[in-house]
């Protein structure tokens, strides 16, 4: 294979996880129809989206850990499978727990498959323009919601919700099973293939997964990931009800997570860019400051253009961050163990997406408003930035510190 395959995997990549994740997050657009014909409530239909955050974050521990073993084609074939049948099956739910089970449980299994296994690959095909590349594979993520969920609203308009579902599981098998066979591993050396290279890969540490797990790199890497997600998750879910609540108006308010989505996609690439030339640690710490400090600056904004002008500055700082943590995994542990290592944080930071949220609903619950949510996600932020400056140095070759 020509080195120039490395691009076809960052495509296959961002399209997976554009599909992955645009089909989760399409629950959003199927609750209100899902509510009124089948007379669900519709706080247990939202749960599927907690469920879903959940078994995210353990299957992606688990898929991490099965690519380890046996690549990411295999991987990523058995999680596109996964989501057409849950969606297909979500569509025949005849009850509350049915559809749970099917959408909270199987489509959260199923998304884990993709993002984990694929951006661990991605970090196996380049070592050069590395934190670009995986911003690239992450940007699918940020066009998830201007593709996916429009295109469920038209089904659901065009038919009713349960043909819509069973059409995005079909369209999901077509779009994905034929990129599933373009994805490979890399190249192996000629020295490893014929054995001339006894040891370790140059930037293997040589850590089992055990170790690597119990590192203060995981562990500072692993916080970090957790603190970021529960600063910005909380925000995210309810920014729209808290902009009705400052008085901006129902679509005017829904437009500013669209600002947010579109700013994300231009803060991968930035910050890609950013951390291949002055390094991923400080452009991380820098990133995790500056959220920290837009989140707070919510509670003095009223008007929709200075909602506007946060939401690109938030929804590139949190849309940039989040693939530097899979660059840092790669520089500290290596390309062995990356899958179970990557799979790991990833499951910390689905727990923190998954607390943002309730926490906000319970604050709100508690005072009528969203002034404590705001200020204790920006004090969430700024110690997700704390951790990180507790970051060792990233000289490639370095040996790492077992515990």
């Amino acid at each position: 294979m020509k080195p120039s395959y490395r691009w076809v995997i960052v495509a296959a990549g961002a399209l997976m996880s554009c599909v992955a994740i645009g089909v989760m997050f399409s629950l959003a657009i199927f609750l209100e129809p899902m509510a009124l014909d089948t007379q669900w409530s519709r706080a247990g239909i939202s749960s599927a989206m907690t469920l879903n955050f959940l078994v995210m974050g353990l299957g992606g521990f688990a898929w991490g850990a099965i690519y380890d073993r046996v690549g990411a084609r295999p991987v990523v074939f058995a999680g596109t499978l996964l989501l057409g049948l849950a969606m297909v099956l979500a569509s025949r739910s005849g009850s509350l727990l049915a559809f749970q089970i099917t959408y909270g449980v199987l489509v959260g299994l199923a998304a884990s498959a993709f993002f984990a296994p694929m951006i661990a690959l991605t970090t196996t095909w380049f070592d050069t323009n590395r934190s670009l590349a995986v911003s690239l594979v992450s940007a699918g993520m940020g066009v998830a919601p201007m593709t996916i969920s429009p295109f469920a609203r038209w089904l659901i308009t065009a038919y009713d919700w349960r043909t819509a579902m069973f059409d995005i599981g079909v369209m999901a098998w077509v779009l994905l099973l034929p990129v599933a066979f373009l994805v490979r591993q890399p190249p192996v050396p000629v020295t490893a293939a014929d054995g001339a290279a006894a040891g370790p890969a140059a930037d293997d540490p040589g850590m089992s997964v055990g170790q690597a797990l119990r590192s203060p790199q995981f562990i500072v890497l692993g916080l970090t990931f957790f603190a970021c997600c529960a600063a910005h998750s909380g925000p995210i879910f309810h920014m729209v009800s808290y902009a009705m609540l400052c008085g901006v108006a129902p679509m005017a308010a829904v437009t500013i997570y669209s600002v947010e989505g579109l700013a994300g996609l231009g803060g991968r690439l930035l910050y890609g860019v950013l951390a291949d030339r002055l390094g991923v640690k400080p452009v991380l710490v820098a990133g995790l400051a500056i959220q920290a400090v837009v989140i707070a600056g919510y509670l003095a904004v009223r008007e929709l253009d200075q909602f506007y002008v946060l939401a690109v500055i938030f929804g590139a700082t949190y849309g940039g961050v989040m693939p530097l943590y899979a660059v840092l995994a790669r520089e500290y542990f290596g390309g062995r163990i990356i899958g179970t290592v990557l799979g790991a944080a990833t499951m910390l930071s689905s727990l923190g997406m998954a607390f943002g949220p309730l926490a906000g609903g319970m604050v709100f619950d508690a005072y009528a408003s969203y002034s404590w949510l705001f200020i204790g996600s920006a004090l969430v932020g700024l110690g997700a930035a704390g951790i990180a400056i507790a970051f060792p140095p990233l000289p490639r070759r370095a040996e790492l510190q077992p515990a």
